[in-house]
């Protein structure tokens, strides 16, 4: 299946205790790059987020982002620290007595110093916590689904594309087969036009001449690399519409084609077909750069 590894979802909902966004992008990479970036209070769905993305994308560096906004205020504790404000009095007291210092330790002082008083948010109970998380799991795999929409909305016109241009492969394949044919055929009128020559003037092995003119055809003979050619883009063809990821695959395959349309550049006869290699390639490299683009 041709998805698009460039994708982009935000997402955001609110329940009782708070309202949660989540933004999730993806582009280009050759492997799954992802990035999570989560609040303190969620460390312990890391691990859980990160499953839920590969579940979704194979492969592209993904960017995936939860912001919690508290929708009420919390409850705020102030503890006083008892041993410490004790020390401070028995000190202020010594000092009284000693004269260096007038009056008793005041409520003042006590605020004043620090970690004297220590003012905590109350952490959330259980069962709020637990709904916050269900919450926010929820959230990213909507947010995964809305992104896997936009990646396979966007694979369904690099799959156009990249059929038309198969298409045209396909169509300059078969002319090379048609020009390779044609060369050899001309190439062997060559050969025997100066076989002929030779004849009049030498005394020519007939065998030893046909072996020649044999091995001449057989290097100009680009069967193999056609019947390669014509297996490689059926083979592209079902793996376009295959249900899993096939980016890797059809890159693999490109280099393939690469290969048999260079050394068919190699060994095709004929002034015809220099053109047609050339649109091969051509059309080999807008291919390549359309896969980069296929998860």
């Amino acid at each position: 299946m041709i998805k698009s590894m460039t994708g982009f979802a935000s997402v955001d909902r609110e329940i009782e205790t708070a309202i949660i966004a989540v933004t999730v992008r993806s582009v280009n990479h050759r492997h799954l790059d992802l990035h999570v970036r989560l609040s303190s209070r969620l460390a312990a769905l890391e691990t859980g987020i990160r499953g839920l993305v590969q579940k979704w994308v194979a492969r592209g560096r993904v960017e995936l982002a939860v912001t919690i906004r508290v929708s009420r205020s919390p409850v705020v504790r102030a503890t006083l620290n008892r041993p410490l404000v004790d020390a401070l009095a028995k000190a202020v007291a010594t000092a009284t007595e000693g004269g260096l210092a007038s009056g008793g330790l005041t409520v003042g002082d006590v605020l004043r110093f620090p970690q004297a008083v220590v003012v905590e948010e109350e952490e959330i109970d259980e069962d709020s916590r637990k709904t916050l998380q269900l919450a926010v799991v929820a959230e990213v795999e909507r947010a995964l689904e809305e992104l896997d929409g936009m990646r396979v909305r966007e694979g369904g016109y690099l799959q156009i594309d990249l059929k038309d241009r198969c298409a045209k492969v396909a169509d300059l394949v078969e002319g090379l087969a048609a020009a390779g044919e044609e060369g050899q055929t001309e190439l062997l009128a060559r050969l025997r036009g100066r076989i002929t020559g030779l004849s009049d003037n030498f005394t020519v092995d007939d065998n030893l001449v046909a072996q020649e003119v044999v091995r001449f055809v057989a290097r100009s003979d680009v069967s193999e690399e056609l019947t390669r050619l014509r297996g490689h883009l059926n083979h592209w063809a079902a793996l376009s519409d295959a249900a899993e990821p096939c980016g890797r695959k059809l890159d693999f395959l490109l280099q393939e084609m690469n290969r048999e349309v260079n050394t068919l550049g190699a060994k095709v006869e004929g002034m015809g077909a220099s053109g047609l290699i050339v649109d091969a390639k051509a059309e080999l490299e807008k291919l390549r750069e359309q896969v980069q683009n296929v998860e």
